[in-house]
């Protein structure tokens, strides 16, 4: 299985940027399932994962990536 270019190519900024741009998506998944355990019909049924410690985790995580990688980014 071949690389595609735009990976293969790409800046450690670039890698990182779309390293950052995947936690931020995971982030605002984890956010939605947070929203959906909140609005549950059955107060009862309680969730096992913790939606809101991993929604932070990939929010810091992404956002720090991004940061990190803006500045190479605008350079080039």
């Amino acid at each position: 299985m071949t690389e595609p270019d735009f990976l293969l190519f790409a800046s450690d900024a670039e890698l990182a940027a779309y390293w950052g741009a995947a936690c931020l998506f995971a982030a605002a998944v984890c956010l939605g399932m947070e929203r959906r355990r909140m609005r549950r019909t059955e107060i009862n049924r309680v969730g096992w994962m913790p939606w809101t410690g991993l929604f932070l985790t990939f929010a810091v995580i992404g956002g720090g990536l991004l940061a990190l990688s803006v500045p190479a980014i605008l350079g080039s």
